[in-house]
């Protein structure tokens, strides 16, 4: 059989060097990916899916609670208004002319002490800013029947009237408030104890007087006649008067 070829030959089996057995040279080998890589960063991706969901989840169980809370306000107030129809008492005729306001405001420092106990036990003090309007208007109701003397020619005409006066104070609720409100330990006690609380009328009742007597000691009635007399003079011109006076009454 020499110098024949054999149909079938075996592969040349490799060595570890990577060369044939006859020392030939030889495929080299083909690179494998190394299988720590894709393994690692899949398991750090799905590591960090759950943290996320968990606070997704939170996330969402806080905000539907607020919002249910919110919906439903269990411990929320609801007013409620169960008052009757307004009465009309009275009607009264008013012939006045309004003729200033002034506008006003007090700071009402009120304290009490008590005789033989300190503040810290019994005694209060308030400090609270009342603030009104007082009107001041001239009453024609009670004009004598020669109030107006109206001359021959009808040119010049004379009113008596009498001075203004003024209106009680007119408190403002919105502009009316307590700044500051030291107590002791027995009001504190018995404002607890108490069905009715005090109530601040007789901060109220003060600052209508402080407020009054500023009004009194103004010059609002001045104003007030000053501005009557400008309106009675434009009203008696427009009727064709070329003169017109004002007499004022005697003061009772």
């Amino acid at each position: 059989m020499d110098g024949q070829t054999p149909a079938h030959q075996t592969p040349a089996r490799q060595t570890p060097t990577g060369r044939a057995p006859d020392g030939g040279p030889s495929t080299p080998p083909t690179p494998q990916p190394p299988r720590g890589d894709g393994t690692t960063r899949r398991s750090s991706r799905r590591a960090w899916r759950w943290p996320a969901g968990f606070l997704f989840v939170v996330l969402l169980i806080v905000v539907g609670a607020r919002l249910t809370w919110s919906w439903l306000d269990p411990l929320g107030e609801e007013t409620i208004d169960r008052s009757g129809p307004v009465l009309l008492q009275s009607v009264q005729n008013l012939s006045r002319f309004e003729a200033a306001t002034g506008n006003f405001q007090v700071v009402v420092d009120l304290e009490k002490d008590a005789a033989f106990l300190p503040d810290a036990i019994k005694g209060s003090r308030t400090l609270f800013v009342g603030a009104g309007n007082v009107d001041a208007y001239v009453d024609f109701s009670g004009l004598p029947k020669d109030a107006i003397v109206v001359s021959a020619d009808r040119s010049a005409v004379t009113v008596r009237l009498p001075h203004a006066e003024l209106e009680k104070p007119n408190l403002d609720n919105k502009r009316s408030y307590i700044v500051a409100q030291q107590r002791g330990l027995f009001d504190r006690i018995s404002d607890l104890l108490s069905a009715s609380p005090q109530n601040q009328q007789e901060l109220y009742l003060l600052a209508e007087r402080k407020i009054t007597e500023a009004a009194v000691a103004s010059d609002l009635r001045d104003r007030a006649d000053q501005n009557t007399r400008a309106m009675l003079d434009g009203m008696f011109k427009a009727l064709g008067f070329t003169t017109f006076t004002v007499e004022y009454a005697a003061a009772p």
